[in-house]
C-alpha cells in the first residue's frame, strides 16, 4: 500500500500578466526563458507539481529567479496562485484545494499546519518585540491564552535552537543573522506544524554560522519529525538537508528525483552546471 503524501502540489502557475494563446502552451516556442514578449507575461511559477511525504525534506534548487521563492510563497498564501492546487492530508482539511479556501481558513492553517523561515528575518520576526514574545505572538494567534505555557513552550524551543535563554526577552533586532534565523526557526515551530518551510535561511550568512543552522535543522527534523520544503540556490545546502530534490530554471521544474541520484547522475543540462560547481 502506497503512503499517502503529506502535501500535494499540482500544477501550480503564477504568472504576472494576462497571458495569450501564444504562451499558452507549456513549452511555447515564442517564450523568451519565463517571459512572453507577445503579452508581456512573466511565469513566475509554471506548472510545478510535487508531494512532500511524512517526516521528510524536500529541497528545491534554482538560480535567482527560478521561481522557487514564489512557489514558497504561494503555498504559505502569502500569494495569490494564477491556477493549480494544493491538498494536505488532515482531518479538517481532506480533499480541500487550499489556495479556494477563505482568508480565515488560510490563517488558521497558517498559524497551526504550516511554519516559515523566510530567507530576510524582517518578514518573519517583530524586530521591536522580544524573541519570546516573537513565540507568544505565534502562538497567540492559534488560540492560546496561558502565559506560562507560552513561556515554557518559548523557553523548550530556544534549547532546540541554541539561543541562550538569558537573551529570550531582547530584541532580535540585537541578534546576529544566525541567531535571527534560529529566532525564526522557533517560532515556526511552536505551534508544533506537520510542515516548515525554509527559504534561502544561509543566504547571507558566514560559512561557520551557515554550518550550525544547518544542524540545528537537521536536529530538529530528527527531534520532532517535521516534514519540510528547503528553498536554496546552494546545492551544498540541498545535499546535506533533502531526501529528495527538484531542480527550477525559469519558472519550471526541470528535473527531479533522490538528492543522491541528482548528484551523482544529473540528466538536465543545467543541472549538471549545478553540480560540477559543487565538485
Amino acid at each position: 500500500m502506497f503512503e499517502q503524501p503529506l502535501l500535494q502540489v499540482k500544477n501550480v502557475t503564477k504568472k504576472y500578466g494576462a497571458g495569450c494563446q501564444k504562451c499558452a502552451a507549456l513549452h511555447s516556442e515564442v517564450m523568451i526563458k519565463n517571459y512572453c514578449p507577445v503579452c508581456r507575461t512573466v511565469y513566475a511559477c509554471r506548472d510545478v507539481s510535487f508531494d512532500l511525504y511524512s517526516g521528510e525534506i524536500l529541497g528545491i534548487v534554482g538560480e535567482s529567479g527560478s521561481g522557487k521563492s514564489t512557489l514558497m510563497q504561494c503555498l504559505y498564501f502569502d500569494l495569490e496562485t494564477s491556477s493549480g492546487e494544493v491538498y494536505m492530508e488532515s482531518s479538517e482539511w481532506q480533499g480541500e484545494n487550499l489556495f479556494y479556501l477563505s482568508a480565515k481558513q488560510k490563517r488558521s492553517i497558517r498559524n497551526s499546519k504550516f511554519g516559515m523561515v523566510y530567507q530576510n528575518p524582517i518578514h518573519g520576526l517583530k524586530m521591536e518585540y522580544s524573541a519570546i514574545s516573537n513565540i507568544g505572538e505565534k502562538l497567540i494567534a492559534a488560540g492560546n491564552r496561558n502565559v506560562k505555557e507560552m513561556e515554557s513552550i518559548g523557553n523548550t524551543l530556544f534549547r532546540e535552537v541554541e539561543i541562550p535563554l538569558f537573551r529570550s526577552k531582547e530584541k532580535p533586532l540585537h541578534f546576529s543573522g544566525g541567531m535571527q534565523q534560529r529566532v525564526q526557526i522557533a517560532k515556526a515551530l511552536s505551534n508544533n506544524p506537520p510542515i516548515l518551510f525554509l527559504d534561502e535561511i544561509t543566504t547571507g550568512l558566514d560559512l561557520s554560522v551557515q554550518a550550525n543552522v544547518l544542524d540545528v535543522i537537521k536536529n530538529i527534523q530528527v527531534e520532532y519529525g517535521v516534514s519540510m520544503i528547503v528553498v536554496s540556490h546552494d546545492l551544498a545546502v540541498i545535499r546535506m538537508l533533502a531526501d529528495r530534490t527538484l531542480v527550477m530554471l525559469d519558472g519550471q521544474v526541470i528535473e527531479k528525483g533522490l538528492t543522491d541520484q541528482i548528484l551523482e547522475d544529473p540528466q538536465h543540462h543545467f543541472t549538471q552546471q549545478l553540480v560540477y560547481s559543487l565538485i
